[in-house]
């Protein structure tokens, strides 16, 4: 079964029509659903910077006997995932949806926060409670955590739609839906750049 999936990978990878990551995060919306939310989402200026802090954001926490929420995010967009009893992942594979690389060592996978949790603050976060950003920065319902390259999601840093974009075009699509889905569950606002790039990224669909 594990030969036919990384077959399957391959191929879709060729033809580079890889559209989200096996399994896919819950809760992606169709590309009707999300051009209606993007449609009623609040543009506004970004806020201010200021106060901001990721630890106000707590991250990591546990999910489930041992393992917190990054080593359930491997778990479960990896393939053959073998755990420690600390619930460590050492070894499996881990396809990035944003730019199609394959990794076998979760040293190289980063959980990126799809929304990053500085543009959340910058766009309505900042008046939450701690407890508020502690759901949103470990967020298993809707599509806000993604297993992915390490140095890409490093490239993307706190970036929005209007300045950051997979490297694989095919995925602008999945992408645009996840980042506008969480955006409306959270309330949060877009600016007008940023709408207009999920335009452009949800007419790829």
């Amino acid at each position: 079964m594990h030969s036919c999936i990384v077959l399957i990978n391959a191929l879709l990878l060729s033809t580079g029509v890889l559209s989200t990551p096996l399994p896919a995060p819950t809760g992606i919306p169709t590309t009707a659903a999300a051009k209606s939310e993007l449609a009623a989402l609040t543009v506004a200026a970004q806020g201010s910077q200021d106060g901001y802090s990721r630890d106000l954001f707590p991250h990591w926490i546990t999910i489930s006997g041992t393992c917190d929420t990054r080593e359930t995010v491997l778990k479960r967009d990896g393939t053959n995932v073998v755990t420690s009893s600390a619930c460590a992942a050492t070894s499996g594979t881990w396809v990035s949806p944003y730019d199609g690389a394959t990794w076998t060592a979760a040293s190289d996978v980063d959980i990126d926060h799809l929304v990053p949790l500085s543009n959340a603050w910058k766009s309505g976060a900042s008046a939450w409670t701690t407890a508020q950003r502690q759901t949103f920065a470990n967020d298993l319902t809707h599509p806000q955590l993604l297993a992915v390259t390490d140095n890409v999601n490093e490239s993307k840093g706190d970036s929005g739609p209007e300045d950051w974009k997979p490297p694989l075009t095919s995925y602008w699509c999945t992408y645009a839906k996840m980042w506008v889905k969480v955006k409306s569950v959270y309330d949060l606002t877009i600016t007008s750049s940023e709408k207009t790039a999920l335009t452009t990224m949800l007419n790829t669909c």
